[in-house]
This record gives C-alpha cells, structure tokens and sequence, in this order.
C-alpha cells in the first residue's frame, strides 16, 4: 500500500513543519475567531418558529423512532409516517436541549408525551390526530407540534414527568374541546 509522502514513517518522528522552520522560530498560537462577516452567525445560535433546535446527531432520532414503529398505539386516522416523524423531531429536541445524540430513551420519553404508548385519552387522541395529521410530509405542521412542547418539560426525568404531561396535554385538548 503506498504512503503518502508527507506522512512519516516512524509514528514519534517530529512534524515536518518545525523541521522546516529556520532555528529559534516556533509557530505562533492560534489566535480566536470573531464573526465579522455578514453571513457568520453570533455566539448564539439563533432561536424562533421553524428554526428547530441543532445538536449533535439529531437526524438519528429518524432511526430510533423507526425503531419504536410497531409499538405504537396509533388512533383512527392516523398513520405511522406522520407519528414518527412528530415522536423523531420531539426526540431530536430532547437530546438537543441536553447537548447530546439522541437515544431511545429520548424517543420513549416522545412517545410517551404523545401518548402512543395507550396511556393518552380519547380528547387528547382527537386533538394529537388533527395536529400530527400530515405532519411526515409538513415541516410547518412538524415544527408547531414540536415547538409547544416546553423545554422545561422535555428535560424532566420521565418518573417526574407524568404529571407534566397530564397538564401539557390537558393544555393541548383544550382549544379542541371548547371549539
């Protein structure tokens, strides 16, 4: 197998660049970035409707909640493709808030915020079949499902959040019930 030229053959042989600089000069230190162009972003990632929320490896989310497909308890009307898309992207969320991949207990938690584990009521399942309608193939529909979950509520332990989810999806089935 050849070897590039530039990679040397003993592993504790020094850079090649410090060989290539005169006596007495050494490399300067790195020095920081500033964003100074136009299209840089701040220090602050930039937050509101349909931004949704980066971190490392969400898109795995997809995977996991493939996964958990066949353990749903899907109402009438809904489908599998619109739920995992919604569970994914709850999921995704979840482990973007504590700076880490998502894993399937983030997907669990999601499933058991939407109640697709059997344990949600029949208001609630209506309200949850009108607003993950379609949402697998509407990122507008995708994101106003995602973005009403409340940070606080998705960084509870799943133990402590039982009662939180009562509330949150009391507070989902409302506008339904009285309209």
């Amino acid at each position: 197998m050849p070897t590039d030229p530039f990679v040397p053959p003993d592993p504790s042989a020094r850079p090649r660049q410090q060989q290539n600089l005169p006596p007495g000069v050494a490399l300067p230190p790195a020095s920081d970035w500033r964003s100074a162009r136009p299209g840089d972003l701040g220090p602050a990632q930039p937050e509101g409707a349909l931004l949704g929320r980066p971190g490392p490896n969400v898109g795995f989310a997809y995977t996991l909640a493939q996964r958990a497909k066949d353990r749903l308890r899907l109402g009438p009307f809904e489908h599998a493709h619109d739920a995992t898309a919604v569970i994914a992207e709850i999921a995704g969320k979840r482990a973007a808030s504590f700076g880490r991949a998502p894993t399937i207990g983030d997907v669990d938690f999601a499933v058991a915020l939407l109640g697709y584990d059997g344990t949600a009521s029949e208001p609630f399942v209506k309200t949850r079949t009108a607003a993950v309608y379609e949402s697998g193939h509407d990122y507008r529909r995708r994101r106003a499902v995602v973005d009403a979950v409340p940070d606080e509520l998705l960084r509870l332990r799943p133990a402590q959040a039982a009662s939180e989810i009562e509330a949150w999806r009391a507070s989902m089935a409302a506008p339904a019930v009285s309209g």
